[in-house]
């Protein structure tokens, strides 16, 4: 068995080590076409007031994302001086390298803005929230069809409903400004009643807690409003395991696959595989079985290299 420690250290040239101000790490240069990893893997020592959760907002990663790469970490108390692993490495989804893609299961969303003339095309990434079980984020091609600043919400009837059988009830209408559930600016989409969108919740980010709509931290969607035009592309897939080509072999990224997406993990594990197979194929790659079944049974959202 391959100790995954020792596994992370082989994703990167270097491991970084991070102390004092905590810096983002959301814009990478777009790799080739034949290439799929950007980012690397780093480590910050935590302070004696920070929680998990205050490193993953300062490091551009979402709840889960931080938890996973750190299962021997206190998520709200880490301690002073503590080694926190962020998990800042990634493979692009299988998806067009065109405007805005969301890895549901992955709580993920990149965003590729196309170059202006003389440009290095670039993709920026942002963790996000998504819908829970019983209010699953549409799947599927869409494209942004407004934007609005200070966004007004209008609960449907369905959430006002659960709102109210838990006491709260909610007006027809919440103004836009601050405690607006929606925050400062959204993007419609076009599957009608979807947006992407800030939150006043911050702590949610990274997890399954919507009600099918896509949440960002405040100072993501404010970037990302100033750059996503309208008519933007939109795709939302479902891709709990991606697969990547780097210089040095070929990768697996392993995310839990969220069972009202996915199939048996059976199944899920022979496609994965069947994929593998003909990645390999393509570029006469020698496959390490035990990486792919490491990789598989960790799920911790860190490219793992599974050739020799």
């Amino acid at each position: 068995m391959i100790d995954s420690r020792a596994c992370q250290r082989l994703l990167c040239a270097a491991l970084v080590l991070l102390s004092g101000t905590l810096a983002r790490a959301e814009t990478f240069i777009l790799p080739p076409p034949d290439q799929d990893i950007v980012g690397e893997v780093r480590i910050t020592r935590a302070r004696q007031s920070d929680t998990l959760l205050d490193i993953a907002r300062a490091f551009n990663l979402g709840y889960e994302e931080i938890v996973r790469a750190n299962p021997g970490v206190d998520r709200w108390l880490p301690g002073q001086g503590t080694d926190v692993i962020l998990p800042n490495q990634l493979i692009l989804p299988d998806a067009p390298r065109d405007g805005i893609v969301l890895n549901v299961p992955e709580m993920r969303l990149y965003y590729y803005p196309r170059p202006e003339p003389g440009e290095t095309p670039v993709v920026i990434t942002h963790p996000v929230s998504v819908g829970r079980m019983d209010w699953t984020t549409p799947l599927g091609k869409t494209t942004v069809i407004q934007k609005q600043a200070d966004p007004p919400w209008y609960p449907p009837a369905s959430i006002k409903a659960e709102h109210a059988r838990n006491g709260d009830i909610l007006p027809d209408v919440v103004p836009g400004g601050p405690g607006n559930p929606l925050g400062r600016f959204a993007l419609r989409l076009g599957i009608p009643g979807y947006l992407i969108h800030g939150t006043n919740k911050e702590y949610g980010i990274g997890m399954q807690v919507t009600h099918g709509c896509v949440r960002l931290y405040p100072e993501d969607i404010e970037r990302l409003y100033s750059l996503v035009p309208v008519g933007t592309p939109v795709y939302i897939i479902n891709q709990p395991v991606k697969i990547g080509r780097h210089s040095d072999g070929l990768y697996v990224e392993a995310h839990p696959a969220m069972d009202e997406l996915s199939d048996t993990g059976a199944n899920l594990q022979a496609q994965t595989l069947l994929s593998i197979a003909a990645t390999a194929e393509q570029q006469y790659t020698e496959i390490v079985p035990s990486a792919i079944q490491l990789a598989l049974q960790q799920s911790d959202g860190i490219p793992l290299r599974i050739s020799r």
